[in-house]
């Protein structure tokens, strides 16, 4: 717990940013390099982790709707304990130095809440029901497709189809849908990996298991995860303009959960009165919701923010698969699921997607930092920032 919550102390004030402020000297000493490459690593090292613990919240989640757990009360009572866990910390390090909250950014978090966390979570807590942890992990990956253009409808993110780098992301977006398609209409030979003994084994888990075996409920679920997914990429892209009126990044996190929390108890109550259902005992139903409530909700949306705002959104839906390679394994592991050769071609066609994105944002991204100086000017560089050569005389 102390660890996780370590990175956002860090964030805000810490040896790191002390160091950034005086990167000369301190006391006539020169400042050790390796201080500030960690500095710079801190957005990378934070993305590991936050995709570290989506991996654990698809496994638990898993196992507890295979437990007969509500999927609507479950996402009720996971923002409840996340609303528990950081009102209080929002509170102590923000509210003095916290800005005057208007009428309008409250409406817009309000928004974010409903279609980002409330919405996602619902449509996504159906859609795993009904396929696997690792399918789940594996759709994820068109997050940063989903984010890229909803970034570039919204003029935050530009693509330049004259250019390399602009070629390579359409090649990787047209990838990534073919890995979408593999995985939803495509299964193979299945193969149990590992499987000594089913950690989270229950009596309901046979019955979902050859429910999800229908190829019409795994095309269901398919579909119903992009659907989370472009509700979870329209809140990513949003943050940021939101977090620019309002840069309280826990207070902003917090008062999302409030507002979800209202939003999901309305949705559960709605549509399960059963009270048995609510009910929660010493298992793995509160296990899931303890850890899906603090350390997904409570840690990793504070450590998004956190990174949307250093790096962007589109920086942040890339490191997506990474937690398909943990969810592979770890479930494979401990709920032996088996794995079928078209969730491993999907999962590997979006990550070679991903990567041909992430590579031409990169190499735009280095050509605009040098500002298109002579010694580097090409036509690609003309084409992204036109520079005249009168301009360096």
């Amino acid at each position: 717990m102390l660890f996780s919550m370590g990175i956002p102390f860090i964030a805000h004030s810490s040896l790191f940013s002390f160091y950034k402020r005086f990167p000369i000297t301190i006391v006539g000493l020169q400042v050790p390099k390796f201080l500030q490459k960690m500095d710079q690593k801190k957005p990378y090292l934070t993305v590991i982790l936050i995709q570290s613990i989506y991996a654990g919240m698809f496994l638990l989640s898993k196992a507890a709707f295979d437990g007969g757990m509500n999927n609507f009360v479950f996402v009720f009572y996971r923002q409840a304990a996340a609303t528990v866990f950081l009102v209080p910390l929002a509170f102590f390090f923000e509210w003095k130095t916290a800005p005057p909250l208007s009428f309008v950014t409250f409406c817009k978090i309000f928004m974010l809440s409903l279609i980002g966390i409330t919405l996602s979570l619902d449509i996504y807590g159906v859609a795993l029901v009904y396929t696997s942890a690792t399918l789940a992990a594996a759709t994820t990956n068109c997050l940063p497709v989903i984010t890229f253009f909803l970034a570039v409808l919204l003029r935050m993110e530009v693509l330049r189809l004259k250019t390399t780098a602009g070629i390579a992301k359409i090649l990787g977006i047209i990838i990534c849908l073919a890995g979408a398609l593999t995985l939803a209409f495509y299964k193979g030979p299945h193969k149990k990996l590992f499987c000594l003994h089913h950690l989270f084994e229950h009596q309901h888990s046979q019955t979902l298991r050859n429910r999800t075996s229908s190829g019409e409920t795994w095309i269901k679920g398919c579909f119903l995860m992009v659907i989370s997914n472009t509700c979870w990429g329209l809140w990513l892209v949003l943050q940021g303009r939101v977090l620019k009126s309002y840069p309280s990044k826990l207070l902003f996190t917090a008062l999302q959960c409030i507002l979800s929390t209202i939003q999901s108890f309305a949705i559960a109550i709605a549509l399960e009165r059963d009270p048995s259902e609510w009910r929660l005992g010493w298992n793995v139903r509160l296990l899931a919701v303890a850890y899906c409530g603090i350390a997904v909700t409570g840690v990793t949306f504070y450590l998004q923010a956190w990174v949307i705002e250093k790096k962007g959104p589109v920086f942040l839906a890339m490191s997506t698969p990474l937690n398909l390679i943990f969810t592979i394994f770890c479930s494979a592991f401990l709920l032996c699921e088996i794995i079928s050769l078209g969730s491993l071609l999907g999962g590997l066609l979006l990550i070679g997607g991903l990567h041909s994105v992430l590579w031409g944002k990169t190499r735009e991204q280095r050509m605009l930092d040098e500002n298109c100086l002579p010694t580097h000017v090409d036509k690609e560089c003309t084409e992204l920032k036109p520079v005249t050569a009168r301009s360096h005389h």
